[in-house]
């Protein structure tokens, strides 16, 4: 099938959460936005900035954004295939990569682009802007990444990286899944000194504090949903559980 190349004026964002309103407004500097999410309570659904519209209407734009937890994927993606316009660029934000991949892959219609993305900051660590954050690009089936790629480096200043999802994945397993647990054990553990704190202490707590809100869906995400998760995370208790041995051996 010959590809049609569609060029992007409109973009449909499907979820409207805390990342969802964090790239909105950089979103809306160059493309006419149009924000699609049922679960907004009311009220939320008049955001200054930002037009709101129904699934099919999201769907038809130039490009669709799928940024709602992977949890709700198999469902959206049924929901939106018969609205999308061929030529569409289809990209999801989730931390995983595999697990879109497939699903966007297997549920949308071949006459649409498939983009993963995972966006490595959030609405803590890009609280100051975009600018020399990190983005992950992993085309499933894609002639425009390159194009996606000189975009995202030129109009926000990201640092744009290009691979396979299943080498996200392996990476962000180690990467988000060490850093993710180790918060929820330290928030647990609160209240932690506040005052005779040293800098890498704090620097701890700083991390921390950078996804300590995040919704639960994206722990979950990050721990479950990756196959390499559970490897690394074996992998890391096992060598907590031999330096705990170490340290009473040689009391």
């Amino acid at each position: 099938m010959k590809r049609i190349h569609r060029p992007i004026r409109t973009i449909g964002l499907f979820g409207f959460g805390a990342f969802g309103r964090l790239i909105a407004p950089h979103l809306g500097r160059h493309f006419e936005l149009l924000v699609h999410d049922p679960c907004l309570p009311r009220g939320e659904d008049r955001v200054e900035g930002c037009r709101f519209g129904t699934l099919a209407e999201a769907a038809a734009c130039d490009a669709v954004i799928l940024a709602v937890p992977v949890s709700e994927f198999g469902r959206l993606i049924h929901r939106i295939a018969p609205h999308l316009r061929p030529g569409a660029l289809v990209a999801d934000v989730g931390s995983v990569k595999m697990v879109p991949a497939r699903l966007m892959e297997e549920g949308l219609p071949a006459h649409v682009e498939v983009l993963g993305t995972h966006p490595l900051f959030g609405p803590q660590s890009a609280a100051g802007g975009l600018r020399n954050r990190k983005i992950t690009l992993c085309p499933v089936r894609c002639p425009s990444a390159r194009r996606v790629a000189a975009f995202l480096r030129c109009a926000f200043g990201l640092k744009v990286y290009v691979t396979s999802a299943e080498e996200h994945d392996r990476e962000a397993a180690v990467v988000q899944g060490l850093t993710h647990l180790i918060a929820k054990v330290l928030v647990r553990m609160e209240p932690l000194p506040k005052r005779l704190t040293t800098a890498s202490f704090d620097h701890l707590m700083r991390a921390v504090d950078m996804v300590r809100n995040d919704a639960a869906g994206v722990f979950d995400a990050i721990e479950k949903e990756n196959p390499f998760a559970a490897g690394v995370r074996q992998r890391f208790l096992t060598l907590v559980e031999e330096t705990r041995l170490q340290v009473e051996r040689r009391g």
